[in-house]
């Protein structure tokens, strides 16, 4: 099984999660449709240089969101690989959150 299918949480589980939130999303996306306030943005080409680093904790919770799982899932799978061991994504991406009423920012 694939961390895809493996590190799905709802947003209710995202929402309360002492983790760190990742939005891979475009920069359109953003501003048409906001974010979460506390969430970092990230390209998605540059998961590498910005998680990669020798100093960081591996074991830290991250929980990514894209416009769905296709788009976060290959993050996810990315930081996997760089040996995070906390990592999930939130099912149905940041839609489902904006639908469960969760906040979020313009």
């Amino acid at each position: 099984m694939s961390s895809n299918e493996a590190s799905l949480i709802s947003p209710a589980e995202a929402a309360q999660a002492k983790a760190t939130l990742i939005d891979v999303r475009s920069e359109k996306s953003r501003i048409e449709f906001g974010t979460i306030a506390s969430a970092i943005v990230v390209d998605k080409t540059d998961v590498q240089a910005q998680f990669g680093a020798e100093d960081r904790d591996r074991s830290e919770p991250i929980v990514v969101f894209c416009g769905s799982v296709k788009g976060s899932g290959p993050v996810v799978d990315e930081l996997t690989e760089l040996g995070y061991t906390n990592v999930s994504h939130i099912e149905g991406g940041y839609p489902a959150w904006k639908e469960q009423g969760l906040p979020t920012v313009s």
